[in-house]
């Protein structure tokens, strides 16, 4: 029956779900700094306890607020504190968004008194290494030279200035571990977009993913990533830089941006020029002594003898230059960004050695093109509040032209000898690879609440390879085909008052591979499809603000890049064979973060596990002298790395790491080929590094030689034990089973002006002039000295 008891009940209920009903208005919102987002900022209502702080997308929510007016006011270290009052009606949900404003007042003492942006990323649940690179932009340094210097990274470059090089991550390498520059593949902007070529002042801040990549990357990087993040903030800027150094280097660089204040409309160009004769001396190589000669030409060897000696390499002229323009629009309402650009980049080179540095060339030369066309665009809160999308796409064509034309058979000191085929071992040719690209992703997040998030992205990689000898056909008949696909999806969690970060993600990937084979002695085109699954989690606890532990874990997989499966024309052979190869990586670790006044400590300590299946590696081709990647069957990678930092005011920092990786085989059943590995298990992979540490101290004083100046010195030195160049287990015939260890010490001094905007610096590098071998024992420079200018201006 209704009855008294039961209107009361129904008029308790009313009152109450009007009460809460009237509490459920919201404000949110996002911060930036110009389109640059800001995440862990502070959002506090006025005069209350009631606030949040942005998430990783920059995103807030105020959450059962009464109608009424309120000030929110914005803070973020670094930045001018900023305040805005909105009103709002019972039910009502209102968006307000914040810009803040660079306090310059602040900015020399982030270190000390807060948190950087690359302190954030290192204390996210991915093993990740952040670098700021602001304080290296006086030096003379590349990318390359930078990331060496970090934590579980290891760069073998096989010469000076241009020459090729491996980049490994925690023992994973070559195409394991993928670069990307603001999210973007670097190789879909050309050959000369590579580490060794880009200038420390192109980049803002470098990122490194270690074994597990987040899906917002779109990568199939079962090594890891690294993320070189360029100045993205909508002022104007003017970055400008010479420098001149040892065996006649010449680096040039220029970034710059100009902003109309009245229209939104921003264009952004970079550029640089690099060349170099990279003359260096080779120490103890053999020359020929004695026979019969016509100048170089050694017309009989009768008589002749091996000797060693010290030379200078005559063969390794290089040279590249690139340029970008973007031009676009920012802060619309129907785009946060929108920009449309074009670039154009080649490259020039002498080869002056194959993989083995008994292997010398005379007169090979390499030649690149490549011309790309990108477009870019941001949207936040597309059709609805907290989705956000990005997307990009490129067409881009690479050219590429080795040039081998005569039969000789050079020697250290420039002599040479006749031999019945070409320097490159095969028949004389022009060869030419022509890969055109097509790339576009486009990545899609959704801010739930300030808890919980997801992201889904889509990646999709079309690449056509052309290879043929301009000496016998104008075209290639069968070229081969690259189409890749990846999706990914992850979901974000921020518990605990953000104390807990758990991310979870799957991707899927997808090879579509035409190829040509021979078969039966008949050259045939092979289509392959592969698909398969991934997936991982990465979590994040803060026991307190600064001491926190972090585990990630991803089942990865690595599809084939088209070098590995049609050959770069160079020292790498085609493997038409190759399949997919896979890893378990795990990643275990710790921070700690002390700030004692002026001086802050920093301690972070991981662990690592890499179980790789079809490992892909380059191994010797005794026929062909050249190399060829083959899938080993399983690989087990473990090992720690350790990292301790020490700064004190803006006077002077101390940086020191070291990393140890044992990877061993764990194939029990060796190949058949000539490169075989019976008898190796369980032993360490060849030419790879084991144990590596650096150590790097700065300082500097600002006002020493008058006002806004500041002088800096510089020291950097880098050990790397010795390691095997062949397997262990199996004996070499040169008697060379092993790279022995190397210390190596850099110096550099700066000096700035007015603040920054004008800069000259002197470095010199291995200064005690050690004998440094590196990639297959390739010697790389000795001593040598530079001298860099820069004008900056913003």
């Amino acid at each position: 029956m209704f009855n008294g008891k039961n209107l009361l009940l129904i008029l308790l209920s009313v009152i109450t779900f009007s009460a809460f009903a009237q509490n459920q208005s919201t404000i949110s919102g996002y911060v930036k700094d110009g389109t640059e987002i800001i995440a862990g900022a502070s959002v506090l209502v006025k005069g209350t306890q009631n606030g949040a702080t942005t998430n990783s997308q920059g995103y807030f929510e105020l959450k059962n607020l009464k109608a009424g007016s309120y000030t929110l006011v914005v803070s973020y270290l670094g930045y001018v504190r900023e305040s805005k009052t909105v009103t709002i009606q019972a039910n009502d949900n209102q968006k307000l968004d914040f810009k803040l404003r660079r306090n310059q007042e602040q900015l020399n003492d982030v270190a000390v008194q807060g948190k950087t942006k690359t302190q954030e990323i290192k204390e996210s649940g991915f093993a990740v290494n952040a670098i700021d690179t602001k304080k290296f932009a006086n030096t003379t340094a590349d990318l390359n030279q930078i990331l060496n210097r970090s934590t579980g990274i290891r760069i073998r470059e096989q010469g000076g200035l241009g020459s090729d090089f491996k980049f490994s991550i925690n023992g994973l390498s070559g195409k394991q571990v993928k670069f990307f520059i603001d999210g973007i593949p670097m190789d879909v902007m050309g050959s000369a977009m590579s580490l060794n070529n880009i200038p420390v002042n192109l980049a803002d801040r470098l990122e490194v993913y270690k074994g597990v990549v987040p899906v917002q990357l779109g990568a199939d990087a079962m090594g890891g990533a690294v993320n070189v993040v360029t100045n993205q903030k909508a002022k104007n800027y003017l970055d400008v830089s010479h420098s001149y150094g040892s065996f006649n280097t010449n680096r040039s660089s220029l970034s710059g941006q100009y902003v109309d204040q009245k229209t939104g409309i921003i264009v952004k160009g970079s550029g640089f020029f690099n060349a170099s004769d990279n003359n260096y001396t080779m120490k103890g190589v053999d020359v020929i002594n004695g026979g019969t000669r016509i100048g170089n030409y050694i017309v009989d060897l009768n008589g002749a003898e091996f000797a060693t000696a010290d030379v200078k390499r005559f063969h390794d002229h290089y040279k590249s230059v690139l340029g970008q323009v973007e031009v676009g629009i920012t802060n619309k309402s129907w785009a946060d960004v929108l920009f449309i650009g074009g670039g154009y980049n080649e490259t020039n080179q002498d080869l002056q050695t194959g993989f083995d540095q008994n292997i010398v060339y005379g007169e090979v030369t390499r030649a690149s093109k490549a011309v790309s066309g990108t477009l870019r665009y941001k949207k936040n809160d597309l059709f609805t509040k907290g989705l956000n999308l990005s997307a990009f796409f490129a067409r881009s064509r690479d050219k590429y032209k080795t040039t081998d034309t005569v039969q000789r058979n050079y020697n250290w000191d420039g002599t040479y000898f006749d031999k019945g085929y070409s320097e490159m071992g095969g028949i004389k040719a022009v060869a030419h690879i022509i890969r055109p690209r097509t790339y576009g992703m486009a990545n899609l997040s959704y801010v739930i609440n300030d808890q919980h998030s997801l992201n889904l992205n889509y990646t999709l990689d079309r690449l056509k390879n052309e290879n043929y000898n301009e000496l016998l056909t104008d075209h290639d008949d069968m070229p081969g085909r690259l189409n890749k696909q990846i999706v990914g999806i992850a979901y974000q969690q921020d518990l605990l008052d953000k104390h807990l970060v758990n991310t979870f993600f799957g991707k899927l990937y997808h090879l579509g591979l035409d190829r040509p084979k021979y078969i039966n002695n008949v050259y045939t085109q092979m289509d392959t499809t592969f698909s398969n699954y991934g997936y991982g989690a990465a979590t994040r606890y803060k026991i307190t603000r600064d001491l926190g532990v972090k585990a990630s874990y991803e089942h990865a997989y690595r599809l084939q890049e088209a070098e590995e499966m049609f050959g770069d024309g160079l020292n790498l052979q085609g493997n038409p064979d190759l399949k997919p190869e896979s890893s378990d990586n795990i990643n275990l670790g710790a921070f700690y973060t002390l700030t004692v006044g002026k001086s802050t400590f920093f301690v972070e300590a991981s662990g690592f596990y890499r179980n790789a299946k079809d490992f892909i590696f380059p191994v010797p081709d005794e026929r062909s002298k050249l190399l060829k990647n083959r899938n080993q069957s399983s690989v087990r990678i473990t090992g720690f790395e350790t990292e301790v930092r020490y700064s004190y005011d803006q006077l002077l920092s101390l940086n020191l790491n070291l990393t140890y990786q044992n990877a061993i085989n764990t194939t029990k059943n060796g190949s058949t080929e000539s490169y075989n590995v019976e008898g190796t298990y369980l032993n360490k992979i060849p030419n790879q590094p084991w144990l590596f540490g650096n150590a790097d101290f700065s300082i500097g004083k600002n006002n020493l030689l008058g006002k806004d100046t500041r002088l800096q010195f510089n020291w950097f030195t880098q050990y790397v034990n010795w390691f095997y160049l062949t397997w262990e287990g199996k004996g070499n015939p040169n008697g060379k089973s092993d790279i022995p260890t190397q210390l190596i010490h850099n110096a550099s001094l700066s000096y700035s002006l007015q603040n920054g905007r004008y800069n000259i610096s002197a470095e010199c590098r291995n200064l005690t002039d050690e004998l440094a071998f590196d990639n297959f024992r390739l010697q790389k420079p000795g001593r040598s000295f530079s001298v860099k200018l820069r004008y900056f201006i913003q």
